[in-house]
């Protein structure tokens, strides 16, 4: 199974997004915030379509190794396991008919580490980050709502060059919902799917997770 060209697109989309990043930061050097040792992103809660969470594992397997590999999917399935209960609870008070704004918020201010951070609070990965990270610092807009970090000068109503990320995440359910169409997966919707960093990191991405016609299973 080659996914390469997949793979491709979506750091061609990355390259882009790098590009627009580099030049908010360079027009306006006095608002970004973004130091070296800064973890503030390191430890927002947020998830991965399904190209962006296999171009990372893939990343991953071929940079770690041995016991830091371990230790790394170690940390990964305890923060997976605290994700699950925050989203688990987040559920149950929609259903006993909590304001579903409000259950955002309050998830956006859970904070748990990412397993790629390391002890000196840089990232592991920092050349294979999500795009989520890598806009942190810029200002963005989400279905008509801008955001920001708040360590940053960009000032709430005040004009700025604006990275819409609805059409960040369209390409990325673009190329998500081709591969899956592609590789001709019993799992049809997979292309919709969304992850933690988190569980991308300990998920095997193989035939059977993908749902390869005519794989059996033996056993």
């Amino acid at each position: 199974m080659d996914l390469s060209k997949y793979v491709k697109k979506y750091e061609d989309l990355v390259a882009q997004i790098e590009s627009v990043c580099a030049k908010v930061k360079t027009d306006h050097a006095d608002k970004d915030a973004c130091r070296q040792g800064c973890s503030d992103c390191c430890h927002a809660l947020f998830d991965l379509t399904l190209i962006e969470a296999y171009a990372i594992k893939l990343r991953f397997d071929e940079n770690f190794t041995g016991k830091l590999r371990h230790d790394i999917l170690s940390v990964a399935d305890t923060a997976d396991r605290k994700i699950f209960k925050i989203k688990k609870n987040a559920t149950e008070a929609e259903k006993l008919g909590a304001d579903g704004q409000k259950i955002i918020e309050r998830i956006s201010m859970e904070k748990i580490a990412c397993p790629l951070l390391d002890e000196n609070n840089l990232c592991r990965m920092y050349d294979h980050r999500p795009i989520a990270c890598r806009v942190y610092g810029i200002p963005t807009s989400t279905g008509g709502k801008g955001y920001t970090c708040g360590l940053s000068g960009f000032n709430r109503g005040e004009n700025y060059p604006t990275l819409n990320m609805d059409l960040v995440y369209k390409r990325l359910y673009d190329i998500s919902h081709d591969m899956v169409k592609d590789i001709r997966s019993k799992y049809t919707q997979m292309g919709d799917i969304l992850v933690p960093l988190s569980m991308s990191l300990i998920t095997d991405y193989n035939d059977e997770y993908f749902g390869i016609p005519g794989l059996e299973v033996i056993g």
